[in-house]
């Protein structure tokens, strides 16, 4: 499959083109959010078929806003310009919610790094969505 999903989507449901650097923080942080779960989700699939219960035990412990605060340390100092940019962005929007079981801050530095994917979906740039996750979940490390 050479297309990608969201031009799939733009076509399929006729979306219009927005230039993703209009979005707010948080919006971004919101498809964000949904982007990085479903790799989650995906990952585990892969590692076999389980009770749907232990899919879910088993991603909290990674969608949560302390492991994606914590994968930002990792990140931080790979990204580019660009992308630290809207990490900040991110992290210091004024957010009227907050974690039920993490703190301030690794809940907005959650909030950065769900920015950041989301940015990334939607400039449809998946490969250094992969990439980073990758790093941040310390795949591929002997």
């Amino acid at each position: 499959m050479d297309e990608s999903i969201i031009t799939n989507m733009k076509e399929q449901f006729h979306l219009k083109e927005i230039d993703v650097r209009s979005y707010s923080p948080l919006s971004l942080a919101y498809i964000g959010d949904a982007v990085y779960e479903v790799i989650i989700r995906t990952i585990l699939l892969n590692q076999g078929n389980m009770a749907v219960n232990k899919y879910h035990h088993r991603a909290s412990h990674l969608v949560n806003a302390s492991a994606q605060s914590q994968m930002m340390y990792v990140l931080e100092p790979i990204l580019t310009e660009e992308e630290l940019a809207v990490y900040k962005r991110g992290r210091n929007a004024k957010s009227y919610t907050s974690a039920k079981h993490a703190s301030v801050i690794d809940y907005r530095r959650a909030t950065g790094f769900e920015a950041l994917i989301g940015y990334l979906y939607l400039k449809e740039d998946v490969n250094r969505i992969f990439y980073l996750v990758k790093i941040g979940l310390h795949i591929g490390e002997e």
